[in-house]
C-alpha cells in the first residue's frame, strides 16, 4: 500500500475481493477486448470474411486477457482518449488484426457494453449475499419464534411479540428488495452495436445497405457478450434511466439494512440482543467494559451514503441532452462503482451480523416483567368479572394502583409492584401469587406471533429460498476489518 496517497476506504477496508475484481481496471479492459472480439467475430460471421480473417480473430483471442497497460497509459497521455489508447495498445500486440479493431464502432460500444456486463455480474454478487442473509435470518426466526419479548411503538413498550416474529419483518423487507433486483436483472440488456448516435449508420455502410444483416449483427454481438436481450434503441449510450433505477434498487436494499442496523443498536443498548463480538475485539479505547455495536454502526454509515446516491443518478440521467452529453462520464466513474461497492460492504456486514446474533433471554424477561403487569390489566379485569365483580369498579381500582406503581418506577427506581398492590387490595378477588401465575412469562400475550412466524417461513421464505439453493451457504461471513 502507498501510504503517501489517498486510499479509497471502500476498497482498503470494507468490500469483498470479488466485488473489487468486478470493478477493477483489468476486468474493465478485458471486457473491452471481449467486446472487440465479439464485434469482429460477428462481422466475420455475417459476411465480412475478406476484411476480417480467421487469422485476425485468432490473434485477437490470443491477447484478450494480456493487457499491455504501460503502452495504453503512455498513448492515452499523448492523445487524451482512453478507448483509442487501448485500441492502439491492442493493435501493437495484434499487428495483423490492428486494421479491423473497433471496426464501425464508437467508444460507447465498449464503454456501455462493458458497463452493462460489469453491473450484471455485480448484481449477481449482491443477490447472492442477499439470499444468504435471508437464510441466516430464517434460521434465527425459527429458533426464537416462541421467545416472548417486548414490542415497541414510538420506542415505548407496547404489547409483547416474539424475537422470531420481529425478525420476520426484516426478511419481508429483503424479499421486497429481491423482487426489485429480479426486475432490474431483466432490464440490464446489451447496448449492442448501435454506432455513433444509435442509428447504426456505419454498419449499414459496411454491409452495403443490408438492414437485415445489421440487425443480426446487433443481436449476435449481444449474444456473444452473454445477453439474451438488447436495447432496441439507444442514443450514443444506453439510457441512463437504467443507472437511475439501479441506484434506486441498491439504495432500497441499503435502507432495509439501515433499519435492521439501527434496531440492532437499540437492542444492544437494552442488552437484550447483540451482534457477534470477537474474542479479542476492543469496544472502547477508554472504557474496557464496552461492547459497542460497531458492525451495525458501520452498516448505518455506509447505508446513509448509499441512500444518498440516487439523486446523483437522477441528475445525470435528466441532463443527457438529446443523444448524449459527456457530463455523465466523470460522475459515473465514481457513482456506479460506489453504488455497488457500498452495497457489497453493507451486505458483507449484514451477513456477518446475522450469522451469529446473541440473545439474552433473562434480560428480555426482565424488561417484560417491568411492563407485563400494566399490559395484563385487561386480562385481570376480565378474570375479576368472571368472579362476579363489576368491571367499572375493578377498572377504577386497577387504574389507581397502576398510576401509583408507574410513578414509583419512575420516581423511586423500584421494580414494578403493581401485582403486589392489587394482591394486597381486598377488593381484588386474587392473591399476589394468583396474579403472578395469571400473568406468567408473557408468552400468553404474544397473540399469534409464533404461528405467524412459522407460517411465514414455511409458506413464503422457504419457498423463495428454494429457488436459490445453488447460492445458499456459499459466502464467507467473516470480516477482516
Amino acid at each position: 500500500m502507498n501510504h503517501e496517497v489517498y486510499q479509497e476506504p471502500l476498497v482498503s477496508r470494507y468490500t469483498s475481493p470479488e466485488m473489487q475484481w468486478i470493478f477493477s481496471e483489468k476486468n474493465k479492459f478485458q471486457n473491452w477486448r471481449r467486446c472487440w472480439i465479439a464485434l469482429a467475430e460477428a462481422e466475420h460471421e455475417l459476411g465480412l470474411t475478406e476484411i476480417i480473417t480467421e487469422k485476425m480473430l485468432d490473434e485477437l483471442r490470443a491477447f484478450k486477457d494480456d493487457i499491455n497497460f504501460e503502452v495504453a497509459q503512455a498513448k492515452e497521455k499523448e492523445i487524451r482518449h482512453d478507448v483509442m489508447a487501448h485500441v492502439y495498445a491492442y493493435g501493437q500486440q495484434c499487428p495483423t488484426a490492428e486494421p479491423i479493431i473497433h471496426l464501425g464502432a464508437t467508444s460507447q460500444f465498449v464503454g456501455c457494453n462493458t458497463d452493462l456486463m460489469v453491473q450484471r455480474d455485480a448484481l449477481k454478487l449482491i443477490k447472492k449475499a442477499l439470499v444468504n442473509v435471508m437464510a441466516n435470518l430464517s434460521v434465527f426466526c425459527r429458533k426464537h419464534k416462541d421467545l416472548a419479548t417486548l414490542g415497541y411503538t414510538h420506542y415505548q413498550p407496547a404489547q409483547p411479540t416474539t424475537v422470531g416474529k420481529r425478525n420476520t419483518l426484516y426478511i419481508q423487507d429483503l424479499i421486497m428488495d429481491l423482487d426489485y433486483i429480479e426486475h432490474l436483472e431483466v432490464q440490464i440488456k446489451a447496448r449492442g452495436a448501435k454506432g455513433t448516435v444509435g442509428t447504426q449508420a456505419t454498419f449499414i455502410e459496411l454491409y452495403k445497405g443490408d438492414h437485415d444483416k445489421v440487425r443480426k449483427l446487433d443481436e449476435l454481438v449481444a449474444a456473444k457478450l452473454g445477453f439474451s436481450d438488447l436495447f432496441a434503441v439507444t442514443g450514443q449510450t444506453y439510457t441512463r434511466k437504467l443507472d437511475m433505477k439501479t441506484a434506486e434498487t441498491l439504495a432500497g436494499l441499503g435502507a432495509s439494512a439501515h433499519k435492521f442496523a439501527v434496531d440492532m443498536r437499540l437492542l444492544s443498548n437494552l442488552k437484550v440482543q447483540e451482534e457477534p463480538f470477537a474474542k479479542n475485539q476492543v469496544g472502547s479505547s477508554a472504557m474496557a467494559y464496552k461492547r459497542n455495536p460497531m458492525r451495525s454502526e458501520r452498516m448505518t454509515g455506509l447505508a446513509r451514503k448509499l441512500m444518498g446516491l440516487p439523486a446523483d443518478f437522477a441528475a445525470t440521467y435528466s441532463n443527457q441532452w438529446f443523444e448524449r452529453t459527456l457530463d455523465d462520464s466523470a460522475i459515473r466513474r465514481m457513482d456506479v462503482p460506489q453504488a455497488f461497492l457500498l452495497t457489497d460492504a453493507i451486505m458483507k456486514l449484514y451477513l456477518n451480523i446475522t450469522s451469529d446474533m446473541v440473545v439474552y433471554p433473562a434480560q428480555i424477561q426482565r424488561h417484560l416483567q417491568q411492563e407485563l403487569p400494566f399490559m395484563a390489566t385487561e386480562k385481570i379485569l376480565m378474570e375479576c368479572v368472571e368472579m362476579g365483580k363489576s368491571r367499572q369498579e375493578m377498572h377504577e381500582v386497577v387504574k389507581v394502583h397502576s398510576i401509583a406503581a408507574g410513578l414509583a418506577v419512575k420516581n423511586d427506581g423500584v421494580a414494578n409492584d403493581l401485582l403486589s398492590r392489587l394482591g394486597d387490595d381486598d377488593s381484588i378477588p386474587f392473591t399476589t401469587d394468583e396474579l403472578n401465575a395469571m400473568v406468567g412469562d408473557g408468552s400468553e400475550f404474544v397473540g399469534r406471533a409464533p404461528e405467524q412466524t412459522e407460517e411465514y417461513l414455511a409458506e413464503v421464505v422457504d419457498v423463495r429460498l428454494g429457488h436459490y439453493k445453488d447460492l445458499l451457504g456459499s459466502m464467507d461471513s467473516a470480516l477482516s476489518v
